[in-house]
């Protein structure tokens, strides 16, 4: 009898775990891919990236009834598993984003607006890819995924107050260098 109950425990608690992981995938699916793509800028990779987010969600299924925050634990998984799989992307020089500024400042007057705003979206995802780590990460965390400051901190294991300086840091070289390049300053 006694055998028969742990079996019956046992079962009850893996479809418990089931269900749990299941509701976990369609909560958040969105938002793990929106973190992958915000770091691929790829939609192959970026579905790559969420299903391996979810694997190792899977492989470490024992862990989820610890877990307080299931979106903040999920974001930081899929964080570090399109952050490994994206480090193999070569960085473009400086010279070639230069390049595109001058070919842009160019076109200004007969442009579109819709083609300029494009490439001018193209122009600034170059120069955020090209912000060091330390500041991009919370700067793409920040303003494409919407996350708060605290589960940024969270996320990068710092704190909140290290998240607004990073963050208005990156933003300020941002402006710097896009002022550059439309004044056509290649050299900064």
């Amino acid at each position: 009898m006694a055998g028969r109950a742990i079996v019956s425990e046992a079962i009850a608690v893996a479809r418990a775990t089931e269900n749990e992981l299941e509701l976990l995938v369609r909560e958040h699916a969105r938002l793990v891919y929106r973190i992958a793509y915000s770091v691929s800028r790829n939609h192959q990779d970026a579905e790559d990236t969420t299903q391996e987010t979810f694997l190792r969600v899977l492989r470490q299924r024992r862990k989820l009834a610890s877990v307080n925050d299931s979106r903040a634990w999920l974001a930081r998984i899929a964080w570090r598993v399109a952050i490994q799989r994206n480090k193999k992307v070569a960085a473009v020089p400086f010279e070639d984003i230069g390049e595109m500024a001058v070919e842009l400042r160019s076109r200004i007057a007969s442009a579109d607006e819709l083609v300029l705003g494009a490439e001018m979206g193209t122009l600034l995802e170059s120069l955020i890819v090209m912000l060091p780590a330390k500041l991009r990460d919370p700067l793409i965390l920040s303003t494409i995924e919407e996350l708060s400051r605290a589960e940024i901190a969270l996320m990068l294991g710092t704190n909140e107050a290290a998240v607004r300086s990073r963050i208005f840091r990156a933003r300020q070289i941002l402006r710097d260098k896009l002022a550059a390049l439309l004044e056509g300053k290649h050299g900064t």
